[in-house]
C-alpha cells in the first residue's frame, strides 16, 4: 500500500490517499483494492478513486502453462502488454496511471460498479440496447484487433486450437461426468469431444477476448461499455467470444432465443459492415453452436473444480452450463450420442440459432 500511497502522490501532486477497500474477486489470482483518493485533487485533475491491482505470483493462467502456450520468462506482465495494444486500437480497457515491477502492482482507472450483468438484471428491458453496446466493442477487438495485430502482443502467437479445446474438455469428463452419468463411457465421450475440438479448430481466428461476459464489462454513463479481465487474450474462433457472452453463467435466463437470434445477427451484420465477413452464414452458425456446446461443458467442469477447491458460489450455474449443453446436442445427437446419452439430451422443441 506504501506503494500506492506514493504512486498517488506522484501521478496527481497535491493528492493523496484517503482509503483503500478490499475488492471481491472473481476466479483471478489478482487482487484488488478501491482507493479514495483526496477531494482535493480535482485541482490537479486526480479521479475520486482509482484500483490498485496487485498482479499475484503468476503471470500465466494454468493452461498456458501446462500446455507451453508462452514461454517464459515473459518480458511483461501480459496484462500490461494487452493493453497497450487494445488502447492502441481504441478498445475501452481502463486508463493505466502506473506501474511498479518490484511490487507486481498496477494503478488503473476506476471503471465504476456496474458490471454489465447487473445493468440488464436491474433494467431487463434495456437488454438488447445494452448487449449492442458490448458486441460492438467486441467488433472493435475482433476486426481492428486482428486486422493490426502484430507479433509484439502476446495474443499473436497463443491459438484457442485443439489442444486448448480439448484440455478444458477434459475437467468435465473427470470431475462433473460421474456426478451426473458415473456409468457413462468415458472412452467415447472422450472421442466424441475429441471432434467437437476438431470442428472449432477449423473455424478462422480472430483476436478474442477469451473471457468477454457480463461481469468482464462495465456500464458507464453515455451509455458505454468498459472492458476488463482481458490479459488471458489470443486468437480464437469469433464464435467463442459470442458464446461467452450470450450464454455463460445464468445469462441464457436473460439472452432468450429471440434476443439470442437477434444479437448473432447483429453480429455478422457488423462484420458485414466492416467487409469482415470470413464465414457463411450456416458456417458461422455452426461455430456459434459448437462454441456454445464447448463453453458449457468446459464450465460445468470448472465451476465443480472451483467448488471442490474452496471457490463457493460457483455450483449454483452448473445446472445452466448443462442447460446450455443439453440445448445444444438435441439438435446434434447423431454426431453425439454418447454425450447426449450422457447429459440426458431428449430431441424436443429447443430452439438453435441459424
Amino acid at each position: 500500500m506504501a506503494w500506492a500511497r506514493d504512486a498517488v502522490a506522484e501521478q496527481w501532486p497535491g493528492s493523496s490517499l484517503i482509503s483503500a477497500e478490499l475488492l471481491r474477486g472473481d476466479l483471478s489470482t489478482r487482487r484488488f483494492w478501491r482507493l479514495a483518493i483526496s477531494p482535493e485533487a480535482a485541482a490537479s485533475a486526480a479521479p475520486l478513486s482509482a484500483i490498485l491491482v496487485d498482479l499475484g505470483p503468476d503471470d500465466l493462467p494454468p493452461y498456458a502453462r501446462a500446455l507451453g502456450l508462452l514461454l517464459e520468462p515473459l518480458p511483461e506482465p501480459p496484462w500490461i502488454n494487452l493493453h497497450r495494444y487494445l488502447s492502441s486500437i481504441s478498445v475501452a480497457v481502463p486508463k493505466l496511471f502506473a506501474t511498479s515491477t518490484k511490487h507486481r502492482a498496477l494503478l488503473v482507472e476506476d471503471v465504476g460498479e456496474v458490471s454489465l450483468r447487473d445493468a440488464v438484471a436491474r433494467s431487463p428491458h434495456s437488454a438488447a440496447d445494452l448487449f449492442r453496446l458490448a458486441i460492438d466493442e467486441l467488433l472493435k477487438i475482433h476486426v481492428e484487433g486482428t486486422r493490426r495485430i502484430h507479433h509484439r502482443c502476446f495474443a499473436s502467437s497463443v491459438n484457442y486450437d485443439r489442444r486448448l479445446f480439448v484440455w478444458e474438455l477434459s475437467q468435465f469428463v473427470e470431475i462433473t461426468l460421474p456426478e451426473i452419468a458415473p456409468r457413462s463411457d468415458r472412452a467415447a465421450i472422450y472421442a466424441e469431444l475429441d471432434e467437437l475440438a476438431e470442428g472449432l479448430d477449423r473455424f478462422p481466428r480472430v483476436l478474442s477476448h477469451r473471457d468477454y461476459h457480463g461481469q468482464n464489462l462495465y456500464l458507464q454513463h453515455g451509455p458505454k461499455i468498459r472492458v476488463i479481465d482481458f490479459q488471458d487474450a489470443l486468437m480464437a474462433p469469433s464464435a467463442q467470444d459470442l458464446a461467452v457472452l450470450l450464454t455463460t453463467r445464468d445469462t441464457g435466463e436473460i439472452v432468450h432465443h429471440a434476443l439470442e437470434q437477434r444479437l448473432l445477427d447483429y453480429y455478422y451484420a457488423g462484420l458485414a459492415r466492416r467487409q469482415a465477413v470470413n464465414l457463411a452464414p450456416n458456417d458461422f452458425a455452426r461455430s456459434y453452436r459448437l462454441a456454445v456446446l464447448q463453453h458449457a461443458l468446459k464450465m460445468a467442469g470448472r465451476f465443480r473444480m472451483f467448488e471442490r477447491d474452496g471457490k463457493l458460489g460457483y455450483a449454483q450455474y452448473v445446472p445452466h452450463a448443462l442447460g446450455q449443453a443439453r440445448r445444444i446436442l438435441a439438435h446434434a445427437r447423431t454426431v453425439f450420442p454418447h454425450l447426449s446419452d450422457a447429459l440426458g439430451a431428449a430431441t424436443g422443441e429447443t430452439h438453435l440459432p441459424q
